[in-house]
Protein backbone atom coordinates (compact mmCIF):
# COMPACT_ATOMS: atom_id res chain seq x y z
CA UNK A 1 0.00 0.00 0.00
CA UNK A 2 1.42 3.37 -1.05
CA UNK A 3 2.54 5.79 1.65
CA UNK A 4 0.56 9.04 1.58
CA UNK A 5 0.44 12.42 3.26
CA UNK A 6 -3.11 13.79 3.01
CA UNK A 7 -3.56 17.56 2.70
CA UNK A 8 -6.92 19.01 3.76
CA UNK A 9 -7.71 22.00 1.54
CA UNK A 10 -9.36 24.82 3.48
CA UNK A 11 -9.18 27.12 0.45
CA UNK A 12 -5.73 28.68 0.87
CA UNK A 13 -3.91 30.03 -2.17
CA UNK A 14 -0.82 27.99 -1.26
CA UNK A 15 -2.52 24.68 -0.56
CA UNK A 16 -1.13 22.78 -3.53
CA UNK A 17 2.34 24.07 -2.84
CA UNK A 18 2.18 21.92 0.28
CA UNK A 19 1.44 18.80 -1.75
CA UNK A 20 4.13 19.73 -4.23
CA UNK A 21 6.79 20.13 -1.55
CA UNK A 22 5.91 16.69 -0.18
CA UNK A 23 6.21 15.12 -3.63
CA UNK A 24 9.59 16.79 -4.06
CA UNK A 25 10.66 14.77 -1.04
CA UNK A 26 9.61 11.54 -2.83
CA UNK A 27 6.44 10.97 -0.80
CA UNK A 28 3.01 10.79 -2.43
CA UNK A 29 0.48 13.42 -1.35
CA UNK A 30 -3.18 13.86 -2.15
CA UNK A 31 -5.42 16.87 -1.56
CA UNK A 32 -8.92 16.31 -0.24
CA UNK A 33 -11.80 18.45 0.90
CA UNK A 34 -12.20 18.55 4.71
CA UNK A 35 -15.87 17.54 4.52
CA UNK A 36 -14.97 14.46 2.46
CA UNK A 37 -12.12 13.58 4.78
CA UNK A 38 -14.19 13.90 7.92
CA UNK A 39 -16.84 11.59 6.49
CA UNK A 40 -14.61 8.97 4.86
CA UNK A 41 -11.34 8.72 6.77
CA UNK A 42 -11.80 4.97 7.02
CA UNK A 43 -12.05 4.81 3.22
CA UNK A 44 -8.82 6.70 2.74
CA UNK A 45 -7.20 4.44 5.31
CA UNK A 46 -8.05 1.43 3.15
CA UNK A 47 -6.76 3.10 -0.02
CA UNK A 48 -3.48 4.48 1.36
CA UNK A 49 -1.04 3.96 4.16
CA UNK A 50 -1.77 7.36 5.71
CA UNK A 51 1.47 8.52 7.29
CA UNK A 52 0.40 12.04 8.17
CA UNK A 53 -2.25 14.73 7.65
CA UNK A 54 -1.71 18.43 6.98
CA UNK A 55 -4.36 21.14 7.41
CA UNK A 56 -3.82 23.97 4.90
CA UNK A 57 -4.29 27.69 5.26
CA UNK A 58 -7.54 29.36 4.26
CA UNK A 59 -9.25 32.72 3.72
CA UNK A 60 -11.54 32.53 6.78
CA UNK A 61 -11.35 33.18 10.49
CA UNK A 62 -12.10 30.27 12.83
CA UNK A 63 -15.04 32.35 14.09
CA UNK A 64 -16.67 32.92 10.65
CA UNK A 65 -19.58 30.93 9.28
CA UNK A 66 -17.47 29.69 6.38
CA UNK A 67 -14.90 28.12 8.68
CA UNK A 68 -14.58 24.38 9.33
CA UNK A 69 -14.36 22.42 12.56
CA UNK A 70 -12.34 19.30 13.28
CA UNK A 71 -14.95 16.60 13.81
CA UNK A 72 -14.82 14.26 16.78
CA UNK A 73 -14.59 11.26 14.46
CA UNK A 74 -11.62 12.82 12.68
CA UNK A 75 -9.69 13.52 15.88
CA UNK A 76 -10.59 10.09 17.29
CA UNK A 77 -9.20 8.43 14.15
CA UNK A 78 -6.02 10.52 14.36
CA UNK A 79 -5.45 9.52 17.98
CA UNK A 80 -6.36 5.84 17.58
CA UNK A 81 -4.12 5.35 14.54
CA UNK A 82 -1.37 7.63 15.89
CA UNK A 83 -1.33 9.71 12.71
CA UNK A 84 0.80 12.88 12.96
CA UNK A 85 -1.09 16.11 12.32
CA UNK A 86 0.29 19.46 11.11
CA UNK A 87 -1.71 22.68 10.84
CA UNK A 88 -0.45 25.56 8.68
CA UNK A 89 -1.77 29.14 9.13
CA UNK A 90 -5.57 28.64 9.31
CA UNK A 91 -4.95 24.95 10.10
CA UNK A 92 -2.63 26.02 12.92
CA UNK A 93 -5.34 28.29 14.35
CA UNK A 94 -8.01 25.62 13.88
CA UNK A 95 -6.15 22.99 15.89
CA UNK A 96 -5.58 25.41 18.77
CA UNK A 97 -9.16 26.72 18.67
CA UNK A 98 -10.82 23.28 18.55
CA UNK A 99 -8.74 22.08 21.49
CA UNK A 100 -9.63 25.05 23.70
CA UNK A 101 -7.06 27.70 22.77
CA UNK A 102 -7.79 31.35 22.03
CA UNK A 103 -7.51 32.86 18.56
CA UNK A 104 -7.80 36.62 18.07
CA UNK A 105 -7.23 39.29 15.48
CA UNK A 106 -3.90 41.03 15.97
CA UNK A 107 -5.37 44.26 14.61
CA UNK A 108 -3.24 44.23 11.47
CA UNK A 109 -2.22 41.69 8.88
CA UNK A 110 1.17 40.06 9.18
CA UNK A 111 2.04 39.62 5.52
CA UNK A 112 5.32 38.90 3.76
CA UNK A 113 8.73 37.97 5.10
CA UNK A 114 8.83 37.87 8.90
CA UNK A 115 11.43 36.75 11.43
CA UNK A 116 10.50 34.01 13.90
CA UNK A 117 12.35 33.33 17.13
CA UNK A 118 12.70 29.61 17.83
CA UNK A 119 12.32 28.70 21.49
CA UNK A 120 12.56 24.91 21.21
CA UNK A 121 14.51 23.18 18.45
CA UNK A 122 12.73 19.85 18.63
CA UNK A 123 10.22 17.96 16.51
CA UNK A 124 9.25 19.92 13.45
CA UNK A 125 11.75 22.75 14.09
CA UNK A 126 14.75 20.47 14.59
CA UNK A 127 17.92 21.86 13.06
CA UNK A 128 16.61 25.42 12.58
CA UNK A 129 18.47 28.54 13.70
CA UNK A 130 17.40 30.63 16.67
CA UNK A 131 16.09 33.21 14.19
CA UNK A 132 14.53 32.23 10.84
CA UNK A 133 13.00 34.16 7.94
CA UNK A 134 9.52 32.88 7.13
CA UNK A 135 6.55 33.86 4.98
CA UNK A 136 3.46 35.06 6.85
CA UNK A 137 -0.01 35.76 5.46
CA UNK A 138 -2.62 36.15 8.22
CA UNK A 139 -4.65 38.57 10.32
CA UNK A 140 -5.75 36.24 13.16
CA UNK A 141 -3.26 34.58 15.48
CA UNK A 142 -3.20 32.11 18.36
CA UNK A 143 -2.97 34.13 21.57
CA UNK A 144 -3.29 31.37 24.17
CA UNK A 145 -2.52 27.65 23.86
CA UNK A 146 -4.55 24.77 25.33
CA UNK A 147 -2.89 23.37 28.45
CA UNK A 148 -1.65 20.20 26.71
CA UNK A 149 0.42 22.18 24.19
CA UNK A 150 3.75 24.00 24.26
CA UNK A 151 5.05 26.96 22.26
CA UNK A 152 8.00 26.30 19.94
CA UNK A 153 8.44 29.75 18.34
CA UNK A 154 7.07 33.30 18.25
CA UNK A 155 7.38 36.56 16.29
CA UNK A 156 7.20 40.18 17.42
CA UNK A 157 3.46 40.18 16.56
CA UNK A 158 2.45 36.56 17.13
CA UNK A 159 3.06 34.98 20.55
CA UNK A 160 2.51 31.51 19.05
CA UNK A 161 4.25 31.10 15.68
CA UNK A 162 4.70 27.34 16.20
CA UNK A 163 3.46 24.80 18.72
CA UNK A 164 3.27 21.09 19.47
CA UNK A 165 1.18 18.80 21.63
CA UNK A 166 3.12 17.66 24.68
CA UNK A 167 2.33 13.97 24.16
CA UNK A 168 0.99 13.48 20.62
CA UNK A 169 2.52 14.25 17.23
CA UNK A 170 0.34 17.32 16.63
CA UNK A 171 1.99 20.51 15.39
CA UNK A 172 0.98 23.99 14.25
CA UNK A 173 2.81 26.64 12.22
CA UNK A 174 1.43 30.15 11.80
CA UNK A 175 3.77 30.75 8.85
CA UNK A 176 3.92 29.03 5.44
CA UNK A 177 6.82 26.58 5.05
CA UNK A 178 5.59 25.70 1.56
CA UNK A 179 6.41 29.17 0.16
CA UNK A 180 9.99 29.54 -1.07
CA UNK A 181 10.50 32.71 0.98
CA UNK A 182 10.52 30.54 4.12
CA UNK A 183 14.22 29.73 3.98
CA UNK A 184 14.08 26.50 6.00
CA UNK A 185 10.71 25.39 4.63
CA UNK A 186 11.97 22.18 3.06
CA UNK A 187 13.87 21.29 6.23
CA UNK A 188 10.62 21.68 8.18
CA UNK A 189 8.75 19.41 5.76
CA UNK A 190 11.60 16.91 5.88
CA UNK A 191 11.39 16.85 9.66
CA UNK A 192 7.65 16.24 9.51
CA UNK A 193 7.67 13.65 6.74
CA UNK A 194 10.68 11.57 7.70
CA UNK A 195 11.32 12.11 11.42
CA UNK A 196 7.73 12.50 12.61
CA UNK A 197 5.67 10.56 10.03
CA UNK A 198 8.40 7.94 9.44
CA UNK A 199 7.95 7.91 5.65
CA UNK A 200 10.33 5.89 3.47
CA UNK A 201 10.26 8.24 0.47
CA UNK A 202 9.75 5.83 -2.42
CA UNK A 203 7.26 7.67 -4.66
CA UNK A 204 8.33 8.69 -8.19
CA UNK A 205 6.79 10.53 -11.15
CA UNK A 206 6.57 7.20 -12.98
CA UNK A 207 3.97 6.25 -10.38
CA UNK A 208 1.88 9.26 -11.43
CA UNK A 209 2.14 8.31 -15.11
CA UNK A 210 1.15 4.69 -14.54
CA UNK A 211 -1.69 5.66 -12.20
CA UNK A 212 -3.02 8.30 -14.62
CA UNK A 213 -3.03 5.94 -17.58
CA UNK A 214 -4.99 3.36 -15.59
CA UNK A 215 -7.46 5.98 -14.38
CA UNK A 216 -7.97 7.38 -17.90
CA UNK A 217 -8.56 3.90 -19.34
CA UNK A 218 -11.12 3.24 -16.62
CA UNK A 219 -12.98 6.54 -17.23
CA UNK A 220 -13.00 6.52 -21.05
CA UNK A 221 -13.03 2.82 -21.84
CA UNK A 222 -13.54 2.28 -25.59
CA UNK A 223 -15.19 5.66 -26.16
CA UNK A 224 -13.62 8.61 -27.96
CA UNK A 225 -12.12 11.80 -26.59
CA UNK A 226 -10.88 15.07 -28.08
CA UNK A 227 -8.20 17.42 -26.85
CA UNK A 228 -7.25 20.98 -27.71
CA UNK A 229 -3.61 20.70 -28.75
CA UNK A 230 -2.00 24.14 -28.53
CA UNK A 231 1.58 22.88 -28.68
CA UNK A 232 2.34 24.06 -25.17
CA UNK A 233 3.83 21.62 -22.70
CA UNK A 234 0.55 21.22 -20.77
CA UNK A 235 -1.75 20.24 -23.64
CA UNK A 236 0.99 18.22 -25.37
CA UNK A 237 1.74 16.22 -22.22
CA UNK A 238 -1.95 15.63 -21.59
CA UNK A 239 -2.38 14.49 -25.19
CA UNK A 240 0.44 11.95 -25.08
CA UNK A 241 -0.67 10.70 -21.64
CA UNK A 242 -4.21 10.08 -22.89
CA UNK A 243 -2.90 8.67 -26.19
CA UNK A 244 -0.96 6.08 -24.15
CA UNK A 245 -4.28 5.10 -22.57
CA UNK A 246 -6.74 5.05 -25.50
CA UNK A 247 -4.64 5.30 -28.68
CA UNK A 248 -6.43 6.41 -31.84
CA UNK A 249 -9.66 7.02 -29.92
CA UNK A 250 -8.07 10.35 -28.97
CA UNK A 251 -8.65 13.05 -31.56
CA UNK A 252 -6.20 15.93 -31.11
CA UNK A 253 -7.52 19.22 -32.45
CA UNK A 254 -5.39 22.25 -33.20
CA UNK A 255 -7.51 25.38 -33.57
CA UNK A 256 -5.91 28.37 -35.23
CA UNK A 257 -7.62 31.15 -33.27
CA UNK A 258 -5.61 33.93 -34.84
CA UNK A 259 -4.34 34.61 -31.32
CA UNK A 260 -1.22 32.43 -31.42
CA UNK A 261 2.43 33.48 -31.44
CA UNK A 262 4.28 34.12 -34.68
CA UNK A 263 4.60 30.99 -36.90
CA UNK A 264 3.15 28.80 -34.13
CA UNK A 265 0.49 27.01 -36.22
CA UNK A 266 3.11 25.98 -38.78
CA UNK A 267 5.46 24.79 -36.03
CA UNK A 268 2.78 22.63 -34.39
CA UNK A 269 1.87 21.01 -37.70
CA UNK A 270 5.53 20.16 -38.34
CA UNK A 271 6.19 18.65 -34.90
CA UNK A 272 3.06 16.59 -34.44
CA UNK A 273 2.74 15.27 -37.97
CA UNK A 274 6.37 14.16 -38.24
CA UNK A 275 7.23 13.02 -34.72
CA UNK A 276 3.93 11.68 -33.36
CA UNK A 277 1.26 9.37 -34.64
CA UNK A 278 -1.67 11.29 -33.18
CA UNK A 279 -5.08 11.43 -34.81
CA UNK A 280 -4.69 15.15 -35.58
CA UNK A 281 -7.11 17.73 -37.00
CA UNK A 282 -6.45 21.38 -37.89
CA UNK A 283 -9.23 23.97 -37.75
CA UNK A 284 -8.94 27.52 -39.10
CA UNK A 285 -11.23 29.55 -36.81
CA UNK A 286 -9.56 32.99 -36.88
CA UNK A 287 -12.59 34.84 -38.20
CA UNK A 288 -14.90 33.15 -35.72
CA UNK A 289 -12.80 34.21 -32.70
CA UNK A 290 -12.32 37.80 -33.84
CA UNK A 291 -16.03 38.12 -34.50
CA UNK A 292 -16.84 36.79 -31.02
CA UNK A 293 -14.36 39.23 -29.43
CA UNK A 294 -15.55 42.31 -31.29
CA UNK A 295 -16.27 45.23 -28.95
CA UNK A 296 -15.17 43.36 -25.80
CA UNK A 297 -12.64 45.06 -23.51
CA UNK A 298 -13.12 43.45 -20.09
CA UNK A 299 -10.50 40.70 -19.54
CA UNK A 300 -12.88 38.34 -17.75
CA UNK A 301 -15.38 38.68 -20.57
CA UNK A 302 -12.61 37.98 -23.10
CA UNK A 303 -11.76 34.78 -21.27
CA UNK A 304 -15.39 33.74 -21.07
CA UNK A 305 -15.99 34.39 -24.78
CA UNK A 306 -12.80 32.61 -25.84
CA UNK A 307 -13.59 29.66 -23.58
CA UNK A 308 -17.12 29.35 -24.91
CA UNK A 309 -15.99 29.65 -28.53
CA UNK A 310 -13.40 26.93 -27.94
CA UNK A 311 -15.96 24.65 -26.37
CA UNK A 312 -18.56 25.21 -29.09
CA UNK A 313 -16.03 24.24 -31.75
CA UNK A 314 -15.09 21.15 -29.78
CA UNK A 315 -18.75 20.22 -29.39
CA UNK A 316 -19.15 20.40 -33.16
CA UNK A 317 -16.09 18.25 -33.75
CA UNK A 318 -17.14 15.85 -31.01
CA UNK A 319 -20.48 15.47 -32.74
CA UNK A 320 -18.71 14.57 -35.96
CA UNK A 321 -16.50 11.94 -34.34
CA UNK A 322 -18.99 10.81 -31.66
CA UNK A 323 -16.66 11.79 -28.79
CA UNK A 324 -17.92 11.83 -25.22
CA UNK A 325 -14.91 13.34 -23.45
CA UNK A 326 -12.92 16.56 -23.64
CA UNK A 327 -9.31 16.37 -22.40
CA UNK A 328 -7.81 19.58 -21.03
CA UNK A 329 -4.23 20.39 -20.09
CA UNK A 330 -5.30 22.39 -17.04
CA UNK A 331 -2.64 22.54 -14.33
CA UNK A 332 -3.01 23.62 -10.74
CA UNK A 333 -2.01 27.34 -10.98
CA UNK A 334 -4.80 27.71 -13.60
CA UNK A 335 -7.35 26.30 -11.18
CA UNK A 336 -6.24 28.11 -8.04
CA UNK A 337 -6.32 31.50 -9.81
CA UNK A 338 -9.78 30.68 -11.12
CA UNK A 339 -11.05 30.28 -7.56
CA UNK A 340 -11.56 26.53 -7.32
CA UNK A 341 -13.16 25.15 -4.20
CA UNK A 342 -13.14 27.85 -1.53
CA UNK A 343 -10.17 29.85 -2.77
CA UNK A 344 -10.78 33.46 -3.85
CA UNK A 345 -10.98 34.10 -7.61
CA UNK A 346 -8.07 36.05 -9.10
CA UNK A 347 -8.86 35.61 -12.77
CA UNK A 348 -10.78 33.06 -14.79
CA UNK A 349 -8.80 30.75 -17.06
CA UNK A 350 -10.62 29.95 -20.28
CA UNK A 351 -10.41 26.21 -19.68
CA UNK A 352 -11.46 26.39 -16.03
CA UNK A 353 -13.94 28.97 -14.83
CA UNK A 354 -14.80 29.96 -18.40
CA UNK A 355 -16.53 26.71 -19.30
CA UNK A 356 -20.11 27.26 -20.48
CA UNK A 357 -22.77 25.70 -18.27
CA UNK A 358 -24.33 23.85 -21.22
CA UNK A 359 -21.14 21.91 -21.99
CA UNK A 360 -22.04 18.67 -23.73
CA UNK A 361 -18.77 16.81 -23.03
CA UNK A 362 -17.36 15.20 -19.92
CA UNK A 363 -14.14 16.87 -18.81
CA UNK A 364 -10.94 15.00 -17.95
CA UNK A 365 -7.95 16.98 -16.64
CA UNK A 366 -5.09 14.51 -16.09
CA UNK A 367 -2.62 17.24 -15.03
CA UNK A 368 -4.99 19.20 -12.82
CA UNK A 369 -2.97 18.73 -9.61
CA UNK A 370 0.49 19.35 -11.08
CA UNK A 371 2.76 22.36 -11.39
CA UNK A 372 4.61 23.40 -14.52
CA UNK A 373 7.96 21.92 -13.53
CA UNK A 374 6.30 18.60 -12.68
CA UNK A 375 4.57 18.60 -16.08
CA UNK A 376 7.94 19.15 -17.77
CA UNK A 377 9.37 16.11 -15.98
CA UNK A 378 6.45 13.98 -17.16
CA UNK A 379 6.76 15.38 -20.69
CA UNK A 380 10.36 14.20 -20.92
CA UNK A 381 9.49 10.79 -19.49
CA UNK A 382 6.77 10.46 -22.15
CA UNK A 383 9.30 11.19 -24.90
CA UNK A 384 8.30 14.72 -25.87
CA UNK A 385 11.12 16.78 -27.47
CA UNK A 386 12.80 19.64 -25.59
CA UNK A 387 11.13 22.09 -27.97
CA UNK A 388 7.81 21.14 -26.35
CA UNK A 389 8.88 20.02 -22.86
CA UNK A 390 10.68 23.28 -22.07
CA UNK A 391 8.47 25.68 -23.96
CA UNK A 392 7.71 28.73 -21.86
CA UNK A 393 4.15 29.19 -20.55
CA UNK A 394 1.60 30.74 -22.91
CA UNK A 395 -1.95 31.62 -21.77
CA UNK A 396 -4.90 29.65 -23.09
CA UNK A 397 -6.65 32.82 -24.36
CA UNK A 398 -3.49 33.59 -26.32
CA UNK A 399 -2.56 37.10 -27.39
CA UNK A 400 -6.10 38.31 -26.66
CA UNK A 401 -5.12 38.99 -23.05
CA UNK A 402 -1.91 40.70 -24.14
CA UNK A 403 -3.94 43.31 -25.97
CA UNK A 404 -5.34 45.59 -23.28
CA UNK A 405 -8.74 46.66 -24.55
CA UNK A 406 -10.58 45.50 -27.66
CA UNK A 407 -9.01 42.66 -29.62
CA UNK A 408 -8.74 43.18 -33.38
CA UNK A 409 -6.64 41.49 -36.10
CA UNK A 410 -4.56 44.67 -36.28
CA UNK A 411 -3.88 44.93 -32.53
CA UNK A 412 -3.00 41.23 -32.32
CA UNK A 413 -0.56 41.56 -35.21
CA UNK A 414 1.25 44.41 -33.42
CA UNK A 415 1.68 42.46 -30.19
CA UNK A 416 2.56 39.27 -32.13
CA UNK A 417 5.46 41.00 -33.89
CA UNK A 418 6.63 42.63 -30.65
CA UNK A 419 6.44 39.28 -28.85
CA UNK A 420 8.55 37.63 -31.57
CA UNK A 421 11.24 40.29 -31.15
CA UNK A 422 11.29 39.81 -27.37
CA UNK A 423 11.60 36.04 -27.79
CA UNK A 424 14.41 36.31 -30.34
CA UNK A 425 16.47 38.81 -28.35
CA UNK A 426 16.08 36.92 -25.07
CA UNK A 427 17.25 33.75 -26.82
CA UNK A 428 20.19 35.54 -28.45
CA UNK A 429 21.20 36.91 -25.06
CA UNK A 430 21.39 33.40 -23.57
CA UNK A 431 18.80 34.25 -20.91
CA UNK A 432 16.00 31.96 -22.11
CA UNK A 433 16.57 29.13 -19.63
CA UNK A 434 16.88 31.52 -16.67
CA UNK A 435 13.41 33.00 -17.17
CA UNK A 436 9.87 31.78 -16.51
CA UNK A 437 8.11 34.02 -19.04
CA UNK A 438 8.93 36.92 -21.33
CA UNK A 439 6.46 38.68 -23.59
CA UNK A 440 5.03 41.94 -24.89
CA UNK A 441 1.75 43.66 -23.98
CA UNK A 442 -0.01 46.22 -26.17
CA UNK A 443 -1.29 49.06 -24.00
CA UNK A 444 -4.47 51.02 -24.83
CA UNK A 445 -2.64 54.35 -24.94
CA UNK A 446 -0.76 56.33 -27.56
CA UNK A 447 2.05 58.76 -26.87
CA UNK A 448 3.91 61.46 -28.74
CA UNK A 449 7.24 60.47 -30.23
CA UNK A 450 9.81 61.54 -32.81
CA UNK A 451 10.64 59.06 -35.55
CA UNK A 452 12.43 59.98 -38.74
CA UNK A 453 12.55 63.62 -37.65
CA UNK A 454 8.76 63.85 -37.59
CA UNK A 455 6.22 63.90 -34.80
CA UNK A 456 4.35 60.61 -34.24
CA UNK A 457 1.44 59.64 -32.06
CA UNK A 458 1.60 55.87 -31.75
CA UNK A 459 1.15 52.79 -29.57
CA UNK A 460 3.00 51.76 -26.41
CA UNK A 461 4.38 48.27 -25.74
CA UNK A 462 5.06 47.00 -22.20
CA UNK A 463 7.61 44.25 -21.64
CA UNK A 464 6.88 41.60 -18.99
CA UNK A 465 9.87 39.39 -18.10
CA UNK A 466 9.78 37.33 -14.90
CA UNK A 467 11.58 34.62 -12.98
CA UNK A 468 9.65 31.96 -11.07
CA UNK A 469 9.79 28.38 -9.85
CA UNK A 470 6.14 27.38 -10.09
CA UNK A 471 4.14 30.36 -11.38
CA UNK A 472 2.44 30.92 -8.03
CA UNK A 473 4.91 33.68 -7.16
CA UNK A 474 7.28 35.55 -9.48
CA UNK A 475 9.87 38.32 -9.49
CA UNK A 476 10.49 40.73 -12.35
CA UNK A 477 13.78 39.81 -14.02
CA UNK A 478 16.72 42.20 -13.79
CA UNK A 479 17.51 42.06 -17.49
CA UNK A 480 20.76 43.73 -18.64
CA UNK A 481 20.12 47.20 -20.03
CA UNK A 482 21.80 46.41 -23.36
CA UNK A 483 19.30 43.56 -23.91
CA UNK A 484 16.35 45.79 -23.06
CA UNK A 485 17.77 48.46 -25.34
CA UNK A 486 18.02 46.06 -28.29
CA UNK A 487 14.44 44.92 -27.73
CA UNK A 488 13.16 48.48 -27.49
CA UNK A 489 15.11 49.66 -30.55
CA UNK A 490 13.94 46.76 -32.69
CA UNK A 491 10.29 47.14 -31.68
CA UNK A 492 10.18 50.87 -32.41
CA UNK A 493 12.14 50.46 -35.66
CA UNK A 494 10.47 47.33 -37.06
CA UNK A 495 6.86 47.91 -36.00
CA UNK A 496 5.66 51.19 -37.55
CA UNK A 497 2.72 51.49 -35.12
CA UNK A 498 4.84 51.68 -31.95
CA UNK A 499 6.97 54.57 -30.66
CA UNK A 500 7.41 53.73 -26.96
CA UNK A 501 8.47 50.68 -24.92
CA UNK A 502 8.19 50.41 -21.10
CA UNK A 503 9.34 47.70 -18.66
CA UNK A 504 7.12 46.18 -15.95
CA UNK A 505 9.03 45.92 -12.65
CA UNK A 506 6.21 44.47 -10.50
CA UNK A 507 6.47 41.18 -8.62
CA UNK A 508 3.73 38.55 -8.23
CA UNK A 509 2.15 39.28 -5.81
CA UNK A 510 0.89 42.02 -5.87
CA UNK A 511 0.55 41.69 -9.66
CA UNK A 512 -0.15 38.55 -11.67
CA UNK A 513 2.28 37.48 -14.38
CA UNK A 514 -0.13 38.27 -17.21
CA UNK A 515 -1.63 41.75 -17.34
CA UNK A 516 -5.15 40.41 -17.85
Amino acid sequence: MIECILVLDFGGQYCHLIARRIRELAVYSEIVQPSVMFEDLEGYGKKYNIKGIILSGGPYSVYENGSQRLSNNFMRYIVEHKIPLLGICYGHQLIAYCDGGKVKSIGKKEYGITKIFVKKHNGILKGLNKEEKVWMSHSDTVMEMPEDYEILAHTDNSPVAAFKHKEREIYGLQFHPEVIHTESGMKIFRNFIYDICKCKGNWRMEDFIDGSIKEIKKKIGDKKAIIALSGGVDSSTAAILVYRAIGKNLIAVFIDTGLMRKNEPESIKRIFTKEFDLNLRFIDAKNRFFKALKGIEDPEEKRRVIGETFIRIFEEIAGDVNADFLIQGTIYPDRIESGIKSAFTIKTHHNVGGLPTTLGLKIIEPLRDLYKDEVRIIAKKLGLPDEIAYRHPFPGPGLAIRVIGEVTPESVEIVREADAIVKEEIKNSGLENELWQFFAVLLPIKTVGVQGDIRTYRNTIALRIVQSVDGMTANFARIPYDTLERISTRITNEIPYVNRVVYDITHKPPATIEWE
